[in-house]
């Protein structure tokens, strides 16, 4: 699971004025792998993009990754 931590850091970080405000909490379900990646304010618009075509990205990348097991990844941006 810390590869995939390290994966979203790797892209994220390089997108954002505040990567120290980076955080990604986990929570698991029944069906998921929640990623809850915690941006800065200011970042928000920068991690989402227009039309939320950098989340979009950023999700492809990340739901490739393969999990062992039958829950899937799910990637979601909240603010701090």
């Amino acid at each position: 699971m810390a590869d995939i931590k390290d994966l979203i850091l790797t892209v994220v970080s390089p997108l954002v004025s505040h990567p120290d405000d980076l955080a990604i909490a986990l929570v698991e379900t029944e069906e998921f792998l929640d990623y809850q990646l915690s941006v800065h304010p200011e970042d928000v618009g920068r991690v989402i993009g227009k039309k939320g075509r950098v989340a979009k990205a950023i999700r492809t990348i990340v739901y490739s990754v393969r999990v062992l097991g039958s829950k899937r990844v799910r990637l979601t941006i909240v603010n701090s």
